[in-house]
């Protein structure tokens, strides 16, 4: 894992941090991919991390004067998805970040993060590419804006410098009489990498098209275009047929390859269907079909994502994690090189919080960070210093139970109870957000969430009838 960890309160910190440590260091945010890496000692190169959450004013979205939409390095997934004016203005983009992971993950993963691990699978670079983002770097000797389109140089490789911090991602917002579209496959239907993906920005008075832009994930070492679609789509109106044959022309442009997820037939394939049904929804308008009008995010009554707006800045650790646990205050001198996952577990001795995979997948981690569901296991240790959580030991209140906790005890919804802890900290999350959730709703909130028994009707219905319970004690004072 890492050894040193830095908790920067400004840019400047963060840049001379990382100027005196070149390429062992990495700026972190939520660290949700690298956490991964560092666990598995992918990454034996890095020794720093420099965490860039406590820094104020980094996590907003802004349309400036000249039609730009801006988007800071600690904006997350979640706040994207929710964002009004990026599903009016960008709308490929938030649809990309609602399709990533589940709400614990957005909560934590920043698009900014996205955009630097630069896998071609990636869900938020395709848009972005196809929006004609750039995003500007800053180092110590200033800055540089880099088109997206030039930011990569192959899988997983960036122009990105050692010193440099990317701190703005600039979109222009789409205008009046252009409509845009992202379409993805994976193996299911949450928490699961792109097999496929496929973002589309058309410009005309539907169903006429004057140009088109195609961009394409996941089939080659990096985001592509299919310029012989794009080109037969100019000038044409989107009839069947001409639909049709733009989906057979950008099939063509995909060089995929063979992996575990599919094989380079099948997503050649996948992109031919993908981008016949992208072309289809935007001629009828139906792009946004499928995406929920108040998405679930697990964060609460907050809506800032991962800053902490506090009046004082949270020192460096030197030598304790102090933080507090159900409102009870720790101070921890060992851990700091742990997941927050196993300094609960570990070094505080809160062993409800389960470690079920220690890579996302599960949600048996599920803690409140501040206020927002996360995933334990993909959270530094550090993070909590300055920090409030709560975990499913403190859910309850004066001896009584949370509505969710009584409900899975009155329908029977607790099994082998291993994924219980997890399911039962998202449905409070949830009950916080919505007092009467529908049924998409609650499974909006459980998608990062596994039951090992399978047992999911029970749990539903237990998160279903926790809301009316909540909402008769409400009703009843």
């Amino acid at each position: 894992m890492w050894q040193e960890y830095i908790s920067a309160n400004s840019i400047d910190e963060a840049l001379r941090a990382l100027s005196g440590r070149g390429a062992r260091a990495r700026i972190v945010a939520g660290a949700t991919d690298l956490i991964l890496e560092l666990e598995r000692g992918a990454r034996p190169d890095v020794a720093t991390l420099i965490d860039i959450t406590r820094i104020q004013g980094l996590d907003q979205i802004d349309l400036d004067f000249e039609g730009n939409i801006h988007l800071g390095p600690l904006v997350t997934h979640n706040q994207c998805a929710a964002s009004k004016l990026l599903r009016e203005k960008a709308y490929p983009l938030a649809r990309a970040a609602w399709e990533v992971g589940a709400p614990q993950i957005r909560n934590r993963g920043t698009v900014a993060g996205n955009l630097i691990t630069a896998s071609p699978a990636n869900d938020t670079i395709t848009p972005l590419v196809a929006l004609k983002s750039s995003v500007t770097l800053q180092s110590l000797t200033g800055k540089r804006q880099v088109p997206l389109n030039e930011f990569y140089t192959g899988v997983r490789k960036t122009v990105i410098q050692p010193d440099e911090f990317l701190v703005d991602i600039s979109i222009p917002a789409l205008q009046n009489n252009q409509h845009g579209i992202f379409v993805k496959l994976a193996l299911r239907r949450a928490q699961a990498i792109s097999v496929v993906n496929v973002a589309i920005i058309l410009t005309g008075n539907l169903p006429d098209v004057d140009s088109v832009i195609i961009t394409l994930g996941a089939v080659a070492p990096t985001i592509i275009h299919a310029p012989d679609a794009e080109s037969f789509l100019a000038g044409k109106t989107l009839t069947d047929e001409t639909i049709t044959r733009a989906a057979e022309l950008a099939a063509q442009a995909a060089k995929p390859i063979d992996d575990i997820r599919g094989s380079a037939a099948y997503r050649r394939e996948m992109v031919r269907v993908l981008v016949l049904r992208g072309l289809r929804s935007l001629r009828d308008g139906k792009e946004q079909a499928g995406m929920p009008s108040e998405p679930i995010l697990l964060m609460g009554g907050m809506k800032k994502g991962s800053v902490i707006h506090r009046k004082e800045p949270i020192p460096t650790i030197d030598k304790a994690i102090h933080t507090k646990i159900n409102g009870k205050s720790y101070s921890f001198a060992t851990g700091h090189h742990k997941t927050l996952l196993r300094l609960l577990r570990e070094e505080a001795g809160l062993t409800g919080t389960k470690e079920g995979c220690a890579e996302g997948e599960c949600g048996a981690c599920t803690v409140f960070l501040d206020g927002i569901a996360v995933m334990a296991c993909l959270v530094p240790a550090p993070r909590a210093n300055g920090a409030e959580i709560i975990t499913i030991e403190g859910l309850s209140s004066n001896g009584k139970l949370h509505p969710v906790q009584q409900a899975f005890v009155n329908d029977g919804a607790v099994q082998c109870g291993y994924c219980t802890p997890g399911f039962i900290m998202s449905g409070a999350k949830l009950l916080e957000e919505r007092e009467a959730p529908t049924l998409n709703e609650i499974e909006q909130a459980i998608t990062g969430n596994l039951c090992r028994c399978t047992g999911y009707y029970k749990i539903i219905q237990a998160i279903d009838d926790a809301g009316k319970m909540a909402s008769r004690e409400v009703t009843n004072g």
